[in-house]
């Protein structure tokens, strides 16, 4: 790892200076700043609540069963409604701004945005949905699937959405368990150009989730309403004729907020419930004092309805700031286009996964010849590790003056664990720091802290955006062996990580899926990052394959476009590995494959080729944006089965 530093902060004025000011403690750095924040937790989320102005009805114990990671419990009598936390402004200035592929633009005001969540929770309650009801929502990335999540919030109900991409069993798998008794669905959504029918799956979906009551449709246009009004109610008529609910009813801290789902693509999906405060907290932090995002500012992520990223960018209306919404591919008809639009807007905070960066790069896009983008602040990666070259891309070609804020958490806590600082340099390949009150180390295989050395992500004790629980996991068995099976009271993250000099962080990938070769633990994105370079190569996955007394790394490459994998271009591939890594790198064997399977969000899904290559039986695979790829990976499979 380098020690280039690519950004520094010119200006101590930052929501986070403003919050250290506000203590009554002097901090000589963040270090001694964090370090108070894990060991004094009920000091510092009570500062928290009160600095970032959270409304509610704060009292009692701020932390119970401190010591007991899954038991221990945050503002356990406080009590607060998330949606009225989202809904402060109501005035006629924009809260959500929405693109989709086809640059068609609409926005809500304030006013308008909470008087539409008004009357949806109007009808929510008349259709007697109750606290802790499931509201389920198959839909694209649009303002209206905001306004269902709130309104259902605001009622005390359990929301849970998958993108509008999910196929029919992708779906039933998530929401059979959890028996939703309103979906809400679009009827069309476009992608790459194509328009992509959506109701066509309701009826065997409505076969198999019995708990559905009643469809409500979100027309993606307005006036294009094409659907029996007998069979489904239309989204529109809803908010045209339906009274305002205007009370917000305040709900314990720890009241369930949504149902997340883990991938599912060697299982069934697990049922991840988060809670209102401990979100709503976590989220506020993040925003305000790691991403210095302030009233008013614009906030785009680049995600859909079926990824975290998308609860914690809803969460930015808190902290009263507009938030852009983009719909469709991300590369549709130009390379920029998602920068066109942060141009357009004079985006604040701009985010987007890493793979999409890595994308730009490999094009040779050059972001700042086309846009200048003056009110751009901050620009953050997630989703997979940001390659060293991607962090001196962003400062070369996207823009110089930008603080870029590589963050890693995930579903399982929809935040992060790792994050951006707008006090502390940016170094490349490196994630900036722990987040506040994030007691996070890395671990090597004994439990031991390590630094400046690869070993397992860890959080030694408790925070508030934890799980509450997994849906249907009675004793908790499957919460425990997901995260604390490999450490005493300790969440282990399954990241391959390292703790730098300079106490920032960087992610090798999954540890489950990293590669064992002589004996020596490999991360795959330090795989990814030599071979991805080669002028040839447009994407690659690497797994491990179990033999009778050792392992052996087998590569799969996708070529670019009309290229065909020869001996001598292996043998070029194997050699930079040599050169750029070690002779322990060098794959046993190397396939050229169509395509490389990915989640939803982008993450390429490594444990689920690896569970291929080495015949353990995959379930699911709808929960993938290309599952048809596998085929591939099967037929080599069968065929190193066969040449044994």
């Amino acid at each position: 790892m380098t020690n280039n530093k690519l950004w520094s902060p010119k200006s101590k004025n930052s929501i986070l200076n403003t919050y250290i000011n506000s203590l009554p403690l002097k901090f000589n750095n963040y270090t001694d700043l964090h370090n108070w924040s894990v060991r004094n937790k009920k000091e510092f989320w009570n500062s928290i609540w009160d600095f970032t102005n959270i409304i509610g009805k704060k009292k009692g114990n701020i932390l119970l069963n401190e010591k007991d990671f899954i038991n221990s419990k945050f503002f356990s009598k406080s009590k607060l409604n998330y949606a009225e936390n989202c809904l402060q402004k109501n005035d006629n200035s924009k809260a959500i701004i929405f693109y989709n592929e086809k640059k068609e633009c609409r926005s809500y005001s304030w006013k308008k945005l909470k008087e539409s969540v008004n009357k949806l929770s109007y009808y929510l309650k008349e259709k007697n949905i109750k606290k802790e009801d499931r509201v389920a929502g198959i839909l694209p990335n649009i303002p209206e699937t905001i306004i269902s999540f709130l309104a259902t919030s605001q009622i005390g109900a359990i929301w849970s959405s998958c993108s509008s991409d999910f196929g029919p069993r992708a779906i039933i798998d998530r929401f059979k368990q959890i028996k939703p008794k309103i979906l809400f669905v679009t009827d069309y959504y476009y992608y790459n150009n194509k328009k992509i029918d959506t109701l066509g799956n309701l009826t065997l979906i409505l076969k198999e989730i019995k708990s559905i009551k009643e469809v409500i449709i979100i027309p993606y246009k307005y006036n294009l309403i094409k659907f029996s009004k007998n069979k489904y109610t239309n989204f529109y008529e809803i908010l045209k004729y339906h009274k305002l609910y205007k009370e917000y009813k305040k709900f314990d801290f720890n009241h369930p907020l949504y149902i997340l789902y883990s991938s599912g693509t060697t299982g069934m999906p697990k049922c991840i419930v988060h809670g209102a405060g401990g979100s709503l907290i976590q989220h506020k932090k993040e925003h305000q004092l790691h991403c210095n995002i302030s009233e008013n500012d614009k906030v785009f992520f680049f995600t859909t309805c079926g990824w975290m990223m998308w609860n914690w960018l809803v969460s930015s209306l808190s902290s009263k700031s507009t938030i852009i919404l983009y719909d469709g591919a991300p590369f549709n008809k130009k390379a920029d286009l998602l920068f066109e639009i942060a141009n357009k807007e004079q985006i604040n905070f701009f985010g987007l996964g890493a793979k999409l960066i890595d994308n730009l790069r490999q094009k040779k896009i050059n972001v700042k010849k086309n846009y200048n983008l003056p009110k751009l602040k901050i620009i953050a990666t997630t989703g997979s590790p940001l390659v060293q070259e991607s962090f001196k891309y962003i400062y070369s070609k996207v823009k110089k003056n930008v603080h870029l804020a590589s963050i890693s958490g995930g579903t399982d806590i929809v935040s992060c664990f790792v994050l951006g600082n707008p006090m502390l340099p940016v170094f490349e390949g490196e994630i900036q720091c722990a987040g506040l009150g994030m007691d996070v180390d890395v671990f090597n295989i004994n439990g031991k802290s390590i630094k400046c050395k690869k070993g397992e992500l860890v959080c030694k004790s408790t925070f508030p955006s934890k799980p509450l629980f997994f849906w249907n996991d009675k004793n908790d068995i499957k919460y425990k062996n997901s995260y604390f099976n490999k450490f005493k009271n300790t969440w282990n993250h399954g990241d391959y990580s390292e703790r730098t000099k300079n106490d920032g962080y960087v992610i090798y990938g999954r540890s489950d899926a990293t590669l064992n070769s002589g004996g020596i633990r490999i991360g795959t994105s330090e795989l990814y990052r030599v071979v991805e370079k080669m002028e040839k190569i447009d994407e690659c996955i690497a797994v491990e394959k179990q033999l009778p007394s050792d392992t052996a790394v087998i590569l799969f490459v996708k070529m670019k476009k009309g290229i065909i994998l020869n001996n001598d271009y292996i043998n070029k591939i194997n050699k930079k590995i040599r050169l750029s890594l070690s002779p322990k790198y060098v794959p046993s064997i190397i396939f050229q494959t169509k395509d490389i399977p990915k989640t939803k969000s982008g993450k390429i899904v490594e444990l689920t080729v690896k569970n291929i290559i080495n015949g353990k039986k995959i379930n699911n695979m709808n929960a993938l944006l290309n599952p048809k790829c596998l085929n591939e990976y099967k037929k080599i499979y069968n065929k190193l089965k066969n040449a044994k």
